[in-house]
């Protein structure tokens, strides 16, 4: 089992980026009515500056992929930290309902960069000082 729960948490982080980044981009799902005031002023300020939220998505697609294929596993956790972390910050403080997914998230991308034996050593190398 040992083993296997590397496999496993890197699949799960892929697919939810690349399945959120699909639907985010190509706008699937509809949002929903009830959401927070302040998140829907979120949502509306990346929205407007037109660039940002295709970057967003686009970004998630492409490390989601990287993850469930196994590719640049140890660059894809890097580049996925700061949004996992903003990720966290919106449900912390604007949509709580959606904290316990966030909580997941952090937890399986810090499980993967600092303590499973595949990836945590190239990650952390960054943090040794030369």
């Amino acid at each position: 089992m040992k083993v296997k729960l590397p496999l496993i948490a890197r699949l799960l982080l892929g697919f939810v980026f690349f399945a959120s980044g699909i639907v985010g981009l190509f706008q699937l799902v509809p949002q929903p009515p009830d959401l927070p005031a302040a998140l829907v002023t979120f949502n509306q300020g990346l929205m407007a500056s037109v660039y940002f939220f295709p970057l967003l998505k686009i970004t998630e697609i492409v490390c989601g992929l990287l993850l469930l294929i196994g590719w640049f596993v140890p660059l894809a956790l890097v580049i996925l930290a700061p949004i996992v972390l903003n990720i966290f910050l919106v449900h912390a403080f604007l949509a709580p309902s959606g904290l316990a997914l966030a909580l997941i998230l952090g937890l399986l991308t810090i499980y993967l960069a600092f303590f499973s034996p595949p990836y945590s050593p190239k990650i952390k190398a960054l943090f040794h000082k030369k």
